[in-house]
């Protein structure tokens, strides 16, 4: 399974280091191109490397880690998705003001959805910090993360991968009920939940 990247802030740096420790490949791109991601990909070894957005969207698994306001023009010209698996690890908030943007009543995942036609929407990795990110095990157990998506066999594989890492993933139902891990505005992020046995 080829898996990229587009985003290369904390919480896509910190997914990449989780997939490369975990022994998977991955291309990794930001709006700046490859060569700025030179340093960060000199660290994450052999299992790396920096590509284009357009390259890293034709991944079968893609990762959208762009901060909220810049996910139109970071889109904009990629696709057709052909049915490929995003996952979304937004929220619709960013710093420094940390100021909510309007959602006009819909989950900011379907939002993201319309932007995307013909993928596979997966809401994952987003209601946890970069630091959080990079430590699945945690006091004997495995940290959980939560997921929520229309499509069942991309929520399926997404849940294979949350495990691979180490995590252990919790699916809580369509992008309606995502709300519950959205921030702002839902009750679970930040909560550093840890399944243990």
């Amino acid at each position: 399974m080829s898996i990229g990247i587009i985003g290369a802030g904390g919480i896509g740096s910190a997914i990449a280091r989780l997939l490369v420790g975990a022994g998977l490949k991955v291309v990794i791109s930001n709006r700046r191109g490859p060569e700025s991601l030179k340093q960060l990909v000199d660290e994450l070894g052999a299992n790396a490397r920096a590509v284009s957005t357009k390259e890293a969207s034709e991944a079968e698994v893609v990762f959208l880690a762009v901060n909220w306001s810049k996910i139109p023009a970071a889109v904009e010209e990629l696709g057709p998705w052909n049915g490929r698996i995003v996952i979304d690890t937004n929220n619709p908030i960013e710093a420094p003001l940390f100021k909510p943007f309007p959602l006009n009543g819909k989950p900011s995942t379907q939002l993201i959805a319309d932007m995307l036609p013909g993928a596979k929407v997966v809401k994952a990795f987003n209601h946890l910090s970069p630091a959080l990110l990079e430590s699945p095990g945690s006091e004997g157990g495995k940290r959980v993360l939560f997921l929520s998506g229309e499509h069942v066999d991309a929520k399926r594989k997404v849940v294979e991968m949350i495990n691979l890492l180490g995590f252990h993933g919790i699916d809580l139902g369509d992008l309606e009920q995502g709300q519950l891990a959205q921030f702002p505005g839902g009750p679970l992020p930040g909560l550093n939940l840890v399944k243990h046995g």
